[in-house]
């Protein structure tokens, strides 16, 4: 009898054992020969986003060994680098569910304020980041970070690596954060860097992948760490050129689109520090100085995009950029805002552009951006114009390319019609991802540059042939846009130039 009772305990262990190993087996990690090793398992750094007067999202990812079902996750912020003025801390779990992701929405915390924050967790400690709430009074200044459109394969994000030693309040990205891509189809592999997975991404685990890919670049990582990211998808957090029922890049064999769709969301909110469970266009008031107003032009209501502009139902008013609800929210932002400067969060170039012969579609406009929704264009013009709304710049993403352009619309009927500025618009270049120059001598970019700037006398300046970020500053009586440009994206660097420089007096829409 003892003899069997030792045999049925040897028994019990040995079944617990493979129990143990069959719930806790290695993790596969895709990326993990990305890894570094120091910072266990914080690899992917920390972030923090969506900042209001009171709070902010922190935001970070902890990678196990094993596929364990829940990890206890704790989380410190204070007013110090220190931790010696504790302000809040918490616990909280995470799962294979979120893909390991973690993301607080910490509350009561005061205006205009520095805090720095960290996570424990498996035994290791975050590296610490910091973040800023927004202000609640008047402001003599605020400065943003405007960027886009960042590629790994094209190169290092360095962009994002300056920005991280500048002073500003937020880092506002307009989209096209990660690329869905296979590897070779868009970018320049000779670099070394290629994309993971290697086929274009369809599956919620293949956005992760992805996702998590782009967290480990160095420069963004560094960004992420020391300023609060306000960001809005484009295109490419889905397929390229995606409406809200479809996308050029995608196929019938490539499964149900809203499925693709859906998994695209669900990573989006995993691995980034937005806000969830609203709407994804929203605001931010910072004193009364500026309201932020970031749109949805992509997924909340954009119809197809045309195929010509003389397509019949072109000008319809059933084609749609924002959606109903979204227009009117808009409308009413825009009407009821008490700053001075009203900054749009806008993907797609707004102002009108010719194109005529500039590309092989022959296109007159690009029907991607606002030029292909002219009825809802148009209610938009009509509307700043009657209400007679004054300050408003729209920072646009998308083209790669630097944009400083004077927002025109038609005024007034017969002898009395003229051209009237309603705003400006500033565009900015992209991280990494690919422009005139890529496969393009520069001087045959910048002869098409100024062929442009020919066709539209509007368009104050454009440059399609370098990458880097536009810094907007505001102040009470005028705003100043500057455009900076990287050295390289072949190699980790943090060398800059000052590409441009433009400033726009208040109640002016005039770029000098």
């Amino acid at each position: 009898m003892k003899n069997y009772i030792l045999l049925f305990c040897a028994a019990s262990l040995i079944i617990g054992c493979s129990s143990k190993k069959a719930v806790e087996k290695k993790l596969h990690e895709p990326v993990a020969a990305l890894f570094d090793a120091s910072l266990k398992p914080f690899y992917h750094g920390v972030a923090s986003g969506d900042p209001l007067q009171d709070r902010v999202i922190l935001w970070t990812r902890v990678t196990p060994d094993d596929s364990v079902a829940e990890i206890s996750v704790r989380w410190e912020i204070a007013t110090d680098e220190n931790f010696s003025s504790l302000v809040k801390s918490g616990s909280l779990k995470t799962n294979q569910a979120r893909d390991y992701t973690v993301k607080v929405d910490v509350d009561g915390l005061q205006p205009n304020q520095y805090y720095y924050y960290r996570f424990h967790a498996l035994g290791g400690t975050s590296p610490t980041g910091r973040t800023k709430t927004i202000s609640a009074d008047a402001l003599d200044s605020l400065k943003l970070a405007i960027v886009s459109c960042s590629n790994w394969e094209f190169g290092y994000f360095n962009a994002y690596n300056i920005i991280a030693d500048k002073e500003v309040d937020a880092l506002v990205h307009l989209g096209d954060y990660i690329y869905e891509y296979a590897t070779g189809k868009y970018g320049d592999t000779t670099i070394g860097r290629r994309h993971l997975p290697a086929y274009e991404i369809v599956s919620l685990q293949d956005y992760r992948t992805r996702y998590s890919q782009y967290h480990l670049d160095e420069g963004l990582r560094k960004a992420e760490l020391r300023h609060p990211f306000i960001t809005i998808w484009d295109d490419h957090e889905v397929a390229n050129n995606v409406y809200i029922s479809g996308a050029q890049n995608h196929q019938p064999e490539e499964g149900d689109f809203n499925q693709r769709k859906a998994a695209a969301k669900q990573a989006y909110y995993e691995w980034l520090p937005i806000r969830e469970g609203n709407k994804h266009y929203r605001s931010f008031t910072f004193g009364d100085l500026a309201e932020l107003i970031m749109l949805d032009e992509r997924l909340e209501g954009r119809t197809m995009q045309a195929d010509s502009v003389t397509a019949p139902d072109f000008e319809s008013d059933t084609r749609s950029m924002l959606g109903t609800e979204q227009l009117q929210w808009f409308e009413n932002s825009l009407k009821n805002s008490k700053t001075t400067w009203k900054v749009i969060g806008n993907q797609v170039l707004f102002s009108d552009l010719d194109i005529t012969g500039m590309y092989k579609s022959g296109m007159p406009k690009n029907l991607d951006a606002w030029d292909g929704y002219p009825a809802e264009k148009k209610r938009l013009e009509q509307f700043i114009l009657q209400n007679k709304i004054n300050n408003i710049v729209f920072v646009s993403g998308d083209t790669h390319a630097s944009w400083a352009i004077e927002t025109m619309m038609d005024a007034g009927q017969g002898k009395t019609k003229k051209q009237q500025a309603i705003a400006v618009e500033l565009g900015t270049t992209s991280i990494s991802s690919g422009n005139g120059n890529e496969g393009n001598p520069d001087d045959s970019v910048k002869t098409k540059e100024q062929k442009l700037m020919k066709l539209n006398p509007h368009v104050k300046y454009v440059n399609n042939r370098d990458h880097g970020y536009l810094l907007l500053t505001l102040y009470p009586q005028r705003a100043k846009a500057e455009w900076f440009y990287v050295q390289t994206l072949r190699a980790v660097d943090n060398k800059e130039t000052l590409g441009k420089r433009y400033t726009i007096d208040k109640d002016k829409h005039v770029l000098k």
